[in-house]
This record gives C-alpha cells, sequence and structure tokens, in this order.
C-alpha cells in the first residue's frame, strides 16, 4: 500500500460527502462509510491539538494503564540509570540450569493468599451447630470401646446458595362465606409476614443495587423478569423513594459530624441531570447566559477519630462550593481542617478557611505522561516520589501515631525532597530544560504548589495524596457509565443520599444492606435523634432480639 497524502476536509465537506453516498449505498456500507469517517474526524482533531502527545492519544482510545513505578520505568528504562547489570539474564539462566537459587529481586513475586474465603469473612451468615449424633464428650468411644471421646474444634463448612435479589411469595388465604347473612372469613396471613407489598429489605437491596452498584432499574426490571418476579423500573424508584425520610435524617446528621472532622477530602467528576440540562438549553435558546454550565458529582470523605465518611453532592456547584456549605456545621471554637485535593481551582473557594494540602499523584502523573520523552529526568522524580511511598507504609505497618509518622517523614522523606526541590529549580534556571515542554510544565507545576505538596512534612495527620476520594468518586462514575443520567434533580439527591450512606458503611465494614433496613424500620427514632443512628453505633439501638 502506497504512502497515503495528506488529506485536509472540513465537516461540511464530509457532511455533503456522505449525502451523495447514502443513495447509492446499502444500509450497511453506509453505516461503515460513516463510521470510518466519523473516525477519521476525531484523529485529525486531537491530532491538531498541541497539548496531545502520542501517548496521550494512546490512552484516550484505548484506556490508561497502571501507573506504578514499576510499570512505568520498566517500559522506559532504556536509559543507562534503568538498565540491568550486565550479565545479569545470563547469570539467572545459569543459576536456573545448575539448580541454585535466584537471587531475591530476580524472583517473581507470589500474589499472597489462596482466593479462598474462611468461614470467618461470612460474618452475619447464621450459623448452625451439629452435635454428633448419640454420642457426647466422656462417653465411651464406640471404634475402640476403651477410650473416651473428648470436645475437639468442629469442622466448618459453609454452604452458599442462589437466589433472585428480590423474592416473592404467593399467599392464598382461604375464604368462607356464610349462606344466610353473606358475611365473608378470611384466613389471617401466617405469623411473621408483613402486610405492606414490598418489605423493607426491597428498598435497601434496589438502593445497593443502584447506588452502591452501579445497576440500572431498567437492567434490573429484566433480571427480575426473567427469574419470573417482575419489578418495573418505575415501581423500583417509588419504592427508594418513599423510603427515604430516615436515609435522609442520617445523611443531613452525617454532614454535621463531616464538618467537624481533622481532615477532609474533595474532588469533582462529571455528572448528567435532565432536568438541569433542559434548564440550561432553555435559557441558551433564549439567548441568555446560565449563571453555572458544569453538572458534577462532588465527593467529600472526611476523617474524624479514625471514621471515615463520605458525602456526594450532584449539581451545578463544584467541590470547593459543596464543601463550604458542608463546613458551615462546623464548631467555631475548632481550628481550621486540613483539606486534600489537586491543584484545581473548582476545588477550592475564597470563602473556605482550611489548611491546604494538594496531592501528590497529581504532580507524578504530569512525570508520567512525559516519560517517554524525558526517561532519566522522569525517573529521577519518581523514584524519589518512591520512596517518600515507602516510608509512608512503613508508618501504616508500623501502626505510628500522626506525630511519630510526621517526625519520621523529617527526618527520612525531608532531605530527599529538598534534593528534589533544589534539583528541579536548577533545571528551569540554568535553562537545562525547554520551560515551555512537557517536562518544563511539570517541573513548574511542582515547583509553583510545593508547599501545598509537602504539608505532609510539616503537619501532623497530612496525607500525601487524595486517593480516598478518586476511589470514592468511582462510585459516582460507575453510576454515569451504566444508568447515564438522573432525571430530576429530586432523584439525583435521593442518588447522593443512598449513595453517601452506602459508601459510609463499606469503608467502615458495616453491612449496608442491614443498617438501611435499620434506618426504615425505626425511622421515627431515626428522625428524632439522627445522632444515635449512625453507621458505627445503631446497632446501640436496637433490641437485643434484633
Amino acid at each position: 500500500m502506497k504512502r497515503p497524502e495528506p488529506v485536509n476536509a472540513t465537516q461540511e465537506q464530509l457532511d455533503a460527502l456522505l449525502a451523495k453516498a447514502k443513495p447509492t449505498f446499502s444500509t450497511e456500507e453506509y453505516l461503515l462509510l460513516e463510521g470510518v469517517l466519523g473516525t477519521f474526524v476525531l484523529v485529525m482533531q486531537a491530532l491538531q491539538n498541541a497539548r496531545t502527545s502520542i501517548k496521550r492519544f494512546r490512552k484516550m482510545l484505548f484506556g490508561a494503564s497502571t501507573e506504578s513505578k514499576g510499570n512505568v520505568l520498566e517500559d522506559n528504562g532504556s536509559s543507562a540509570a534503568g538498565d540491568p547489570p550486565a550479565g545479569s539474564q545470563a547469570r539467572s539462566a545459569e543459576s536456573a540450569a545448575v539448580g541454585e537459587p535466584l537471587p531475591a529481586q530476580e524472583k517473581a513475586k507470589a500474589k499472597p493468599g489462596h482466593g479462598r474465603n474462611g468461614a470467618q469473612a461470612y460474618r452475619d451468615a447464621p450459623v448452625i451447630k451439629v452435635d454428633v449424633a448419640d454420642l457426647r464428650p466422656g462417653d465411651p468411644c464406640p471404634e475402640c470401646t476403651d477410650g473416651k471421646v473428648y470436645d475437639s474444634p468442629p469442622r466448618t463448612i459453609v454452604k452458599v446458595i442462589g437466589q433472585p435479589p428480590l423474592a416473592a411469595t404467593v399467599y392464598e388465604l382461604g375464604q368462607l362465606r356464610c349462606r344466610l347473612c353473606d358475611t365473608l372469613f378470611t384466613g389471617p396471613m401466617p405469623g411473621g409476614a408483613a402486610s405492606p407489598k414490598y418489605d423493607h429489605s426491597c428498598a435497601s437491596m434496589l438502593a445497593l443495587l443502584r447506588y452502591g452498584s452501579g445497576m440500572p432499574f431498567y437492567r434490573l426490571e429484566g433480571l427480575q423478569a426473567s427469574l419470573n418476579v417482575p419489578l418495573p423500573d418505575a415501581t423500583q424508584w417509588e419504592i427508594v423513594d418513599k423510603a427515604v425520610p430516615g436515609p435522609r435524617a442520617a445523611f443531613e446528621e452525617l454532614i454535621r459530624q463531616a464538618a467537624q472532622a481533622e481532615l477532609l477530602h474533595n474532588d469533582d467528576t462529571p455528572a448528567r441531570v435532565l432536568a438541569l440540562m433542559s434548564e440550561r438549553a432553555k435559557l441558551e435558546a433564549a439567548g441568555k447566559t446560565p449563571v453555572a454550565k458544569a453538572i458534577n458529582t462532588s465527593g467529600i470523605v472526611a476523617e474524624l477519630q479514625g471514621r471515615k465518611m463520605v458525602l456526594f453532592f450532584t449539581g451545578h456547584e463544584h467541590a470547593g462550593q459543596n464543601l463550604v456549605k458542608v463546613l458551615a456545621h462546623r464548631a467555631k471554637e475548632l481550628e481550621p481542617p486540613m483539606q486534600m485535593c489537586d491543584a484545581l481551582a473548582a476545588n477550592v473557594s475564597p470563602e473556605l478557611a482550611t489548611v491546604l494540602s494538594n496531592c501528590i499523584c497529581h504532580g507524578r502523573r504530569m512525570f508520567v505522561d512525559v516519560v517517554e520523552h524525558f526517561p532519566k529526568e522522569c525517573r529521577h522524580v519518581i523514584e524519589i516520589l518512591a520512596e517518600v511511598y515507602a516510608v509512608d507504609a512503613h508508618c501504616r505497618a508500623e501502626k505510628m501515631s500522626s506525630e511519630q509518622r510526621l517526625l519520621h517523614h523529617q527526618t527520612t522523606s525531608g532531605p530527599p525532597m529538598q534534593g528534589l526541590h533544589q534539583w528541579m529549580s536548577a533545571q528551569l534556571e540554568q535553562r537545562q530544560v525547554e520551560p515551555n515542554s512537557g517536562l518544563g510544565g511539570a517541573l513548574r507545576y511542582m515547583l509553583k504548589h510545593w508547599s501545598e505538596l509537602t504539608l505532609f512534612l510539616r503537619k501532623a495527620g497530612a496525607p500525601l495524596d487524595n486517593n480516598i476520594c478518586e476511589r470514592a468518586l468511582k462510585r459516582a462514575i460507575r453510576h454515569r457509565k451504566n444508568s447515564l443520567f438522573y432525571k430530576t434533580r429530586n432523584g439525583a439527591v435521593v442518588g447522593d443520599i443512598y449513595m453517601s450512606l452506602i459508601h459510609t458503611c463499606q469503608l467502615g465494614k458495616v453491612n449496608a444492606f442491614a443498617y438501611l433496613q435499620a434506618l426504615q424500620i425505626h425511622v421515627h427514632a431515626v428522625l428524632t435523634t439522627p445522632a444515635l443512628w449512625m453507621p458505627w453505633n445503631y446497632l446501640e439501638q436496637l433490641p437485643p432480639s434484633a
């Protein structure tokens, strides 16, 4: 195939070409041609963007791979600093041939665990104890007749069954009618059977599937229909919306308690709310400028006394604006909290009185993006940051207090980070790096936000990154990818309430299904004293039988 000549075509020319081709092509051929031209336009627009490198373009098409140090530097380890010692591969082959053990660094790391869950993992499963038939401790042994049997640790067997997300039971209540007075007598419902058609567990399971696992109502409708337990998607929404008063009260209390936290993480991800999009379109059609165009789901993770609380807010407000609303509930006598986020202006607000800390991972990613073009310089930065993370992992493994962790970081991470700052400054001041290049941009970002990036060297408890909030936002991203949108503002609020409570339960290792049920069953107590019905203390309010 000859090398093709570059073609410059406008969108109007391509549309005209498609219009001419439509009458002469079959439907399948026309769709293929339309797809080819659409791909051409996408590629050309991406390549004409000055900020799009080949690596970024590859990520856009095929998705990003992991950014771990091993993967990043392995693919770009051709520099002298990253090459393995000469003859190392030959020595490894020779050692294997003679049966000698390989050096520790050359052994493949085996993944821990065997992939099976022990019985202790099934914490809420009922335990049925079965005794040995016709035999008690102290009885003679039936086998040898001379010895006596004694207690031994039980053999544990786990049995798992499958069942539909929502199951149904049909009750046929017998009826008798008097021939003379026409009185009708109906058999009573069996003990324990409630009168409402949909039990409290229905709303809890639907909320977990939709807002906890991202399963759209219409997919669940198809699943239930295939299991002969029909449940229309409109009915599913009515069930979760009717059950929201208790969860709403708990969510509002969660906001009040999160406002008292010593550390808050926040970030945004795009969202779709059809009602807000419609309002925006009407204003633009009328020639008016909407007050806010973007629609986001803000994630806020608060850490207070070892507990983690997650809050989601969907609407026009950015993460910084939503954090202002949360901190409006903060007690006046408390000191300003630490705030961890990336350096985007949307994550902060002039009204916020916080001690700002920025995410090192966002600065590191800028070096990962250009490691192909500047392998030596990027390797230097990535390896120093890896040392800092290794120190932090050691602090967690040793279960150090915040003050001990601060001292350890100052002693161990402080010198290499100070050296990194001097090295980056010298790269720009001595013109060893083009300031407008990808590497120059990464260096300027790190130096500009150096004080916020290194707060962990000055303040006890300051985190290194915003990863916990990024992971929390994956729940909203999964919901967006599967369900695509919320229809109304109320739908978005209900989704935020359930999503916040479910993820807070999961971070605290609390059974979210049981918790949501408790909020519905005891809704009047929850509305009166919501502080007693948080995920970490609601069990204390339940009767012993529960």
